[in-house]
């Protein structure tokens, strides 16, 4: 059965009440970000074609929240999980593992790795700007981390945790910041329940093409990324739009968001699906 079809049939099924909606996993996914010459670009990855969910679409790098994400005992810098689960509005453990989810496929996706080493971290509540700007190049993670364990990280063979307690790594909450939330909607047969986040590439590191879920890559302005015909989901799309509003990498990360969940609904209008955002 073609995959709109199987859309509509299972629309009408959800609508009817003859289908339970499939339980959305958690997730994260990251706009990783830069200081361009025309503004801040992001980075972004065309999924495969093989994919199950989003294929050929252009995305940020990310993924399911994995049960060895709940794994702590390393050290952090930035915003405490408590201070997290204020911004993300859920509980404390679910925040933790949220944010660990977003440097770990950060990682897995891209081999830039959000984290710094333990004897240089800065204390808690260190200037961002000086971050950003590269003040502090020697502090951050310059491959410490060796292709083997990002592979071995993506198989599911440790825990992102462990990772970073073996290399004496601090992990950088302060790099990170919460964009958006949205849920997929009630038909579709895989749900995700996402947390996006903005991030700023670290000084010293640039992605590499490594895992095998994208066959291009590109750092791109949000702007020209929303004009250029990309294929986009919506959530992408207004991520992008979003990002696109900003100046500088520092001004997009520091910026106060209200972080709304979004959920779009559905109608079937003339034997077609159409995705409504509330």
């Amino acid at each position: 059965m073609p995959a709109d079809e199987d859309l509509l049939r299972r629309a009408r099924l959800v609508q009817a009440g003859e289908l339970e909606p499939v339980t959305p996993r958690a997730a994260a996914t990251v706009a990783l970000l830069r200081d361009g010459p025309a503004g801040p670009e992001v980075y972004l990855l065309r999924r495969v074609p093989q994919m199950a969910f989003a294929a050929g679409m252009y995305v940020f790098p990310g993924g399911s929240v994995d049960a060895t994400d709940a794994v702590g005992g390393h050290s952090w810098q930035g915003p405490d999980p408590a201070t997290w689960a204020r911004r993300l509005r859920t509980r404390e453990s679910t925040s933790s593992s949220i944010v660990r989810a977003a440097v770990r496929e950060t990682f897995e996706e891209t081999g830039v790795l959000l984290a710094s080493r333990d004897s240089m971290a800065a204390p808690m509540g260190g200037s961002i700007e000086d971050e950003v700007v590269g003040e502090r190049v020697d502090d951050m993670v310059d491959e410490v981390v060796g292709e083997r364990e990002r592979a071995g990280l993506e198989a599911g063979r440790e825990s992102l945790a462990a990772l970073l307690v073996r290399h004496d790594l601090t992990l950088r909450a302060d790099l990170l910041a919460p964009l958006q939330h949205w849920i997929t909607p009630e038909l579709e047969p895989r749900r995700y329940d996402t947390w996006f986040f903005v991030a700023v590439l670290p000084p010293g590191q640039e992605p590499r093409d490594v895992g095998g879920e994208a066959d291009r890559r590109a750092w791109i302005t949000p702007q020209r990324a929303l004009d250029s015909g990309l294929t986009l989901m919506a959530p992408t799309r207004a991520a992008l739009t979003e990002l696109a509003r900003y100046v500088t990498v520092v001004e997009a990360l520091t910026a106060e968001r209200q972080i709304d969940t979004v959920m779009p609904g559905f109608e079937i209008v003339e034997d077609r699906v159409v995705l409504i955002r509330p």
